[in-house]
């Protein structure tokens, strides 16, 4: 399968992040990638390239780029940036890469959905609880910690996720020091009060980020063996057969 690579900013496409995507001569499913604090790193461009070369035209959109920060990655500024946005500015350019997704030719708009990893997890929960065509949706480790509402951040991500209206696979490690237990299990409460089909994984190890070499968290064998449940929850709810695993 030959996989297309490229790479969009704000200046010359309208657009920021990374795209990867098969060759094909009809629509296929899509995927909208929503990175951590740390930016588009090599994490997450590496996979964008595993679900592209599953048939997933995927879509790794610049978020800090589109709010007015353009940078190769983030990792030193990823902070500032997130602190300093409203979960309404975060929504509407996540809501803008959708749409940039949808409209390109190579994607079945009934068959797309939403990864956000990290930071990128919880404000895709924004997104996905406000758009209700998206199929399904994977949430590697959220961030979410209990904290009041404030004028940044109005609705907590428990309350958002009972708005959802699609099927959701949700993964967290026992050793986050970010998201702790107790709010994975008040997380694990609002996913189930929205009626649709829900998987949540729960690993006795692994920590924050635990998919990306370069977190504090990794732990290579719960990346591992999350990558086949991400899978085939993707093939089931967008109901696609992947040429390859």
């Amino acid at each position: 399968m030959q996989i297309i690579e490229r790479s969009l900013s704000s200046k010359s496409d309208g657009m920021a992040g990374y795209l990867a995507y098969p060759e094909r001569t009809t629509p296929g499913p899509g995927l909208l990638l929503i990175h951590p604090k740390s930016g588009v790193t090599d994490c997450i461009k590496i996979e964008a390239r595993k679900f592209a070369r599953l048939g997933y035209s995927t879509f790794a959109v610049n978020v800090f780029e589109l709010l007015g920060y353009p940078a190769a990655t983030h990792i030193e500024t990823g902070s500032q940036i997130q602190a300093k946005t409203s979960d309404a500015e975060f929504t509407r350019v996540l809501t803008e890469s959708w749409r940039h997704l949808l409209s390109q030719p190579y994607v079945d708009a009934k068959r797309v959905a939403v990864c956000g990893y990290c930071m990128g997890g919880r404000i895709a929960i924004h997104l996905v609880a406000a758009t209700p065509e998206v199929r399904a949706f994977v949430g590697y480790y959220p961030t979410v910690r209990d904290e009041p509402p404030t004028p940044m951040r109005p609705v907590h991500p428990s309350e958002a996720a009972k708005k959802i209206c699609c099927p959701s696979i949700i993964l967290y490690g026992a050793n986050d020091v970010t998201t702790r237990v107790p709010v994975q299990e008040k997380m694990w409460d609002a996913f189930k009060a929205n009626g649709q089909s829900l998987e949540w994984h729960f690993f006795p190890f692994g920590g924050h980020g635990y998919v990306d070499p370069g977190a504090p968290g990794y732990h290579a064998h719960a990346a591992e063996l999350s990558w086949p449940l991400v899978v085939d929850f993707m093939e089931r709810e967008l109901q696609w057969s992947s040429p390859s695993s």
